[in-house]
């Protein structure tokens, strides 16, 4: 039975509501990335105050540091951060594959040395999902393998039929799991650049059958018009009354041209790591607020704009914290672009159920412009 309600179409755009074991997830939504079990700079009463319906942690990540053993002894994710809402975990197949020093694929997993240290660590499809069970998460994700870019399609096509047998090993072990106790878990289409791939993995994983896909490898060096195929590609091959994720998504742009397209869920760490650089998102582009020109600016970094940040500082201040390496001022500025990412995922939802997405989209993607240096309007 689908765990999602799809309430509004317009074009393939969706609005729909998500049922997880603590509570629905109305989308598009926009998940605030919280890779070690917080999201920078950002307390769980912020977040909540910015309307964050769900945060995504990496299941990677917590198992090399702290462990999932010791955050399960604690009470589990959700205690350990003070977050009562969703967590969707990674299954930290990316992570492996991107950040470990030395690696050895097999049918059975990946053995490597973590980046911390070297310390010899294993992880496959069973571990993945005992990892993610004792952190508690409720949304997991399957243990997969991500390709790199470029990659060809004899290799691609390799990759996808290892991460396909993990995906079914994955819900074998979810299987034995008590319904009661059972977060929802997502199946991760591959398949690089390749069309006959990705049609190839998404038809796979519904056969296994999930509560959600996603699609990944998306976002990893590829130019835009190949990340875009490779969403076209797998979204017509996926079941209507299911949730599509897109992982590790992107620009404000990219979300309003992927929601246009059919997907539902995004996370990306460009709010605040941009934030930690002075940059901030605005409709009109990116503003670089270590500039000069913003020394004597009064305004606030967007007019109109609810965030706490915008309510209360100016500009200039903002630049002033950031060129004196206050840590407010990269809080404020990570409060603005989160602000402004998880509102664009509710205007989008807004304009596709009230008809006038097409429209909405139009105007966004011609009026913001990531060529732009500044945004000194």
């Amino acid at each position: 039975m689908s765990r999602f309600t799809l309430e509004a179409t317009i074009g393939k755009a969706r609005a729909g509501t998500l049922q997880t074991r603590r509570g629905p997830i109305q989308t598009p939504v926009f998940m605030p990335v919280g890779t070690q079990a917080t999201v920078k700079a950002m307390t769980p009463d912020e977040l909540r105050a910015l309307n964050a319906q769900v945060i995504l942690s990496n299941t990677y990540h917590l198992h090399v540091r702290p462990g999932e053993k010791l955050i399960q002894r604690l009470g589990g994710l959700h205690k350990f951060m003070a977050w009562d809402r969703p967590i969707l975990t990674d299954s930290g197949g990316f992570q492996v594959f991107s950040l470990a020093k030395i690696r050895k694929v097999t049918e059975e997993g990946v053995q490597f040395q973590n980046h911390l240290d070297g310390t010899p660590t294993f992880i496959g499809p069973e571990t993945s999902m005992e990892i993610q069970r004792d952190l508690g998460s409720d949304i997991v994700m399957a243990f997969d393998e991500c390709p790199p870019h470029p990659c060809s399609h004899e290799d691609a096509a390799k990759s996808l039929d290892l991460t396909l047998r993990w995906a079914r090993r994955c819900r074998d072990w979810w299987e034995l799991t008590p319904p009661a106790e059972r977060p929802l878990v997502f199946g991760i289409t591959q398949g690089s650049g390749y069309p006959d791939l990705r049609e190839k993995s998404a038809r796979g994983l519904v056969e296994i059958g999930f509560d959600g896909y996603a699609i990944g490898g998306v976002s990893v060096g590829e130019p835009e018009s190949e990340m875009m195929l490779a969403v076209e590609s797998a979204v017509p091959f996926l079941p209507e009354n299911h949730a599509r994720y897109a992982m590790g998504l992107g620009t404000p742009p990219q979300l309003i041209e992927m929601i246009a397209r059919g997907v539902d869920m995004f996370d990306c760490v460009l709010p605040t790591r941009l934030a930690r650089n002075g940059t901030a998102f605005s409709r009109r582009g990116t503003m670089h607020l270590k500039n000069a020109p913003y020394a004597e600016d009064s305004r606030p970094i967007e007019e109109g704009c609810t965030c706490p940040a915008c309510r209360e500082f100016s500009r200039a201040y903002i630049r002033h914290l950031v060129k004196a390496e206050e840590i407010l001022g990269l809080r404020l500025i990570s409060m603005h672009n989160l602000h402004f990412y998880v509102g664009l995922a509710f205007e989008a939802r807004r304009h596709i159920v009230a008809g006038t997405f097409e429209d909405f989209r139009a105007e966004f993607v011609s009026c913001y412009s990531t060529s732009r240096t500044d945004n000194h309007d």
